[in-house]
Formats: structure tokens, sequence, C-alpha cells
């Protein structure tokens, strides 16, 4: 179906990702992958691509106020080129760095966004931690005021960290003060922690079924200081700090999954055009042709869902329920339709040299992370007042 959220200006950027992609991921992304981590490099040269700072003002490095549309650019032409990826990038741009341009004070902006605009800073952020998952209220990580006031001592641990090798600063949640019988998510407050801060360490890293160039670790903080100068907002009310920037996160986490799903019906059809059974093209037996219709149509009823999503974040109208529906049924339509397709590659489709294969891995952790569906359900049904 013809797509309209985009204009020659996006285009021309879709050229100019779709180089870099070619030159500076595809070759070596295989090698990120064995490794279980991207080279620090990438992200400076995004940096001086311009693409790390979106929305961060020109005063301090930025390009100014920014259209998502730019970003589900790259996650189209990243799926499109083998399935490959810019590692935790989405992460940092996405999740992470909404915060600092919605919560950090005017010292806090001058002293970290230049460096994010550059690549020179990367973000990654700790909520959730062992035994916790999606029940943030839940969280144990302490952080406790010093005697003179003059900082936090920060201790505890957190899980299903990405993106930690490659930062410099995590955006930590930490409880600062007791929660009440009455609202168990009080006393929970952001503080912005340098990696390479006396007392954080690094657990192992973990292994994933699939998004293999994307670290993803076990943090533990001992004793470490934070300046009352990197709290984030104010002090106790870092859960609904959270929340405000789950839609954008949760469309990104639809973005990527409907721009899989489009790759993996591109890689299919090309595969059942080549691929011959019993003397005959796969493409011509009449089961393939109905398979890659239904995907077709899914996948362009998921396309319309995530373009009017991403309109509505450019209005600043995306709500949290509308942002669950859309994760929800982009999530688990890509799931479908991946599995469909790698179903018509047979047994090479299970083989890691065809992209289909990354594509499965890597996309089954969208009905997971941002929320898993059963949260985007009960999200939904509350919305509806039920």
């Amino acid at each position: 179906m013809k797509r309209t959220i985009y204009n020659d200006e996006h285009e021309a950027f879709r050229s100019v990702i779709r180089d870099f992609v070619a030159k500076e991921v595809t070759p070596y992304f295989a090698e990120w992958e064995a490794a279980r981590r991207t080279p620090r490099e990438l992200f400076h040269k995004l940096g001086a691509l311009g693409v790390m700072g979106f929305d961060i003002p020109e005063e301090y490095g930025g390009p100014g106020e920014t259209s998502f549309k730019y970003q589900a650019v790259i996650a189209e032409e990243t799926a499109a080129a083998a399935g490959v990826s810019f590692a935790h990038y989405s992460v940092t741009t996405s999740i992470v760095l909404p915060y600092l341009l919605k919560l950090a004070n005017e010292e806090q902006k001058r002293r970290w966004l230049p460096g994010i605009a550059t690549g020179a800073t990367v973000l990654c952020i700790a909520m959730t931690e062992p035994g916790t998952g999606s029940d943030l209220a839940g969280i144990r990580t302490t952080a406790k005021m010093s005697e003179d006031d003059t900082h936090y001592v920060l201790n505890g641990s957190k899980t299903f960290i990405t993106g930690a090798l490659n930062s410099e600063l995590c955006i930590v949640a930490a409880r600062t003060s007791p929660a009440t019988p009455e609202d168990r998510r009080a006393g929970l407050t952001l503080l912005v922690v340098p990696t390479d801060s006396a007392g954080f360490g690094y657990g192992k890293q973990l292994e994933k079924i699939g998004l293999h160039a994307r670290d993803t670790s076990e943090l533990h903080f001992t004793d470490v200081r934070v300046p009352v100068e990197n709290v984030l907002g104010e002090a106790g009310r870092g859960f609904s700090y959270l929340g405000q920037n789950l839609p954008r996160e949760r469309l990104s986490i639809a973005v990527n999954a409907v721009a899989a799903a489009t790759a993996a019906i591109r890689f299919a059809t090309a595969y059942v055009r080549e691929r011959t059974v019993f003397g005959e093209p796969v493409a011509s037996f009449q089961n393939t042709k109905f398979v890659l219709a239904e995907c077709e149509t899914d996948v362009s009823a998921a396309q319309a869902m995530v373009d009017q999503g991403i309109e509505l974040d450019d209005t600043r109208e995306l709500t949290a329920a509308d942002a669950s529906r859309i994760k929800l049924f982009c999530t688990e339509t890509a799931g479908r339709v991946i599995d469909k397709c790698l179903q018509l590659h047979g047994g090479y489709g299970y083989m890691l040299e065809y992209p289909i294969a990354r594509l499965y891995a890597d996309t089954r952790v969208s009905r997971i992370y941002g929320g898993t569906s059963e949260v985007m359900k009960t999200i939904i049904a509350k919305d509806m007042g039920l």
C-alpha cells in the first residue's frame, strides 16, 4: 500500500543511511555478532553522521526538534540490509535520551548533551532487577543520602541491561526512600551514573537467543557515590518519570518489528523464486502464493498502524493506550509473519547464513521487552474501562 508519511527530505536521508549501512555495518555484522558486542567506534561514526542527537537543541550541538520519522527510516534500512542493526543505538536515541531532554536541568544539559550529539557519550538505562521484571515498584536497589547531603551512595544490582559495555552514562532507577503502604511506587529516583564510577561493576554478559550484536549484561553497584547534581528530575518521582517515555519506546519497538517483517517478506519472496522443488520454483505453488499474500496483507495493516503512530508522536498525541495497541498488534504480527517466511525457506531458514534466521531470533524479544504483550493487553483493557 502507498505510504504518505515520508517526503523528499526523508528519502534523501534514507539514501545516506543505506550507503552507511552498506559500507560500515553489513560487511562486519557477523563479526560483531560472534563477539557479542559492537565496536564502540560505531557510535562515533554515527555521531559524525549526525544521527546520535535527534531532538537535542542546536545550542547543545544537536539538530533541534526532529521528527521520529528519521529514526523509523533507520529501522527500515537496517532491517532491509540482511537484518542488521546499529546495536543498541535505538536504546540511546529512542529510549534514554528523551529522559534527559525532558528532565535534565540547564547545567545537566550543558554537561551531557553535547557529548551525546557527537557520539562521545552513549547511554543505557538500568531498571530491571532479578525478580522484578515488569513490576518496577518492586525495585530494591537503594541510594542513600550521605550525611553531608552532597551525594547518594548506590547499592544493588540490575539485569538485562542492554548496551552497558558501550555506554558512558547509565540512568539508574533506585529507591531513595521506602515505599508506603498506600503507594508502592513512591520513593524511586532516577540517577545518572557514569559507568566508570568506582563501585560500578559488570556481572556476566548474558547469552541471548538473538540480538547478538547488542551486549546485555548484569550490573552491580557497591557504594557508588552519585553526586546530588546527577539526580534527574525530582527525587522520589522516578516511577512517574519512567512512564512518560513508554509510548515512544513502544512505538520504536513496533517500528522495528514491522521493518523486520517487511524485510522477511522480501527475503522469502526472493528465495522462493530461486529455489526449485520437484523441478518447479517454490514460488509457483499455490500455498507459497497464499502464504506470502497473507503475510503482505498483515504487514500492510501493521504498517498503517505504525505510520499513524509516528504521525501521532510527531504531534505529541500518542497516548499510552494507543502505543500499547500498536506494539501489541505489530509485534504479534511480525512474529507470525517471520515464522511463515522462515518456513518457506525450509531447512535453510534455520541456518544463520540466511538473514531470515537472524530476523526470527531477533524479533522474538519484541513481545517481551518494553512491556510484554500481556501487559499491553492490560493497559488496553483498562483504557476500555474494563
